[in-house]
């Protein structure tokens, strides 16, 4: 199957800076993906670096959705209640840094999640929405409990979402749809809640965010009352709890792809998710997302592999499959690479090229 580039809209790739940061090659062309938006891993006050060590130096074309904070994802001494508030939060800097690079900096990330309510309310998510109204840039936003949490202050898990949509406009997203954390777009309804076809009406998007929350049963019940992602990103990165440690990434924007087939979602609307969708809201439907004459020569080229695979959620519910869908080549700009998909664990065996990779990457 020969298709537009693959376009993730959702990795971390800001490698030896974020502890939890991959090689972006590694999680781009090498895993059948021409272009990637890293979600949040930088600030305006750390996205010089992100441009001359990620941006300019790798095969796959990285683009930055950037942090409302200034300092981005940065770890170790700055745990996540004192990084994302108000006071290093900077809308001007944001404009400013959009306006500088117009082409790289695409959307912005910020989060609407249990922990930022009880600590903060609205108040950072309300300045990405200024910074988004200003810059005509979309927001990109994480659902599901990630900040440490003010018990005192928790909000009802039904209650999140409700409180945090009105901030936002159309072509905003929402990440992490199929997610079963409480707190996440479906919550602890039985049913998907009126608040989700609200923020659908409303021109909201949805973006699979597949990383470490993503639920077969959660998305079979969404899926049965017509709620689909709009773009399908990975969420590709390292543990949280080490440093540059990849040991336990296994999932994919392909493995994802995958397990959507899998439930049932048509093979063109994937694929469109994958390529058109995301290209459109990112601005770059010009250059990318469609194969057509003047369009930049992006291509991922898929085998469709025979066989029992195994398919699981972050519930460890298994979802047997009779054929997979797996890249063979990606084109970038015109040059052919075979990708060595070391991490497509998912939806691949390990060969000897991948473990040579694999210990590579360690060193």
């Amino acid at each position: 199957m020969v298709c537009p580039g693959f376009i993730d809209v959702h990795v971390h790739v800001y490698e030896w800076v974020t502890n939890f940061g991959v090689l972006a090659d590694d999680a781009g062309v090498h895993a059948g993906i021409t272009t990637v938006i890293d979600q949040g891993s930088t600030g305006a006050w750390t996205f010089g670096g992100f441009k001359a060590h990620v941006i300019d130096k790798s095969r796959t074309d990285v683009r930055a959705s950037v942090s409302i904070n200034l300092a981005g994802a940065l770890k170790g001494g700055m745990a996540g209640d004192i990084l994302h508030n108000p006071g290093i939060a900077s809308v001007e800097e944001v404009v400013k840094l959009k306006a500088q690079h117009p082409r790289d900096v695409v959307s912005i990330k910020c989060h609407a999640e249990s922990g930022s309510f009880s600590l903060w309310e609205t108040s950072v998510l309300a300045m990405a929405a200024q910074a988004g109204r200003e810059t005509g840039m979309p927001l990109y936003v994480h659902t599901g409990e990630l900040f440490p949490v003010l018990e005192d202050r928790r909000p009802a898990p039904q209650a999140v979402l409700p409180g945090f949509l009105p901030h936002l406009k159309p072509g905003d997203m929402l990440a992490h749809i199929y997610s079963c954390m409480p707190d996440g777009i479906m919550s602890i309804h039985a049913d998907v809640p009126a608040v989700v076809f609200e923020a659908h009406k409303r021109g909201i998007h949805f973006d699979i965010g597949h990383g470490i929350n993503f639920s077969f049963a959660i998305a079979r019940r969404m899926m049965d009352k017509g709620v689909f992602p709009y773009t399908v990103g990975s969420d590709a990165h390292g543990d949280f709890n080490a440093f540059h440690d990849d040991s336990k990434l296994d999932y994919s924007m392909l493995g994802a792809i995958n397990k959507l087939l899998a439930l049932g979602m048509p093979l063109l609307d994937v694929i469109g998710c994958a390529t058109w969708n995301a290209a459109r809201w990112m601005g770059a439907d010009h250059e990318i997302g469609a194969l057509r004459p003047g369009m930049r020569a992006d291509l991922t080229l898929l085998d469709r592999v025979q066989g029992d695979w195994v398919l699981t959620d972050a519930m460890q519910e298994r979802l047997t499959v009779k054929e997979r869908l797996v890249p063979r080549l990606v084109v970038r700009a015109g040059e052919v690479i075979e990708p060595h998909r070391r991490y497509l664990r998912d939806v691949c065996s390990a060969t000897p090229r991948q473990a040579a990779q694999a210990a590579g990457s360690r060193q």
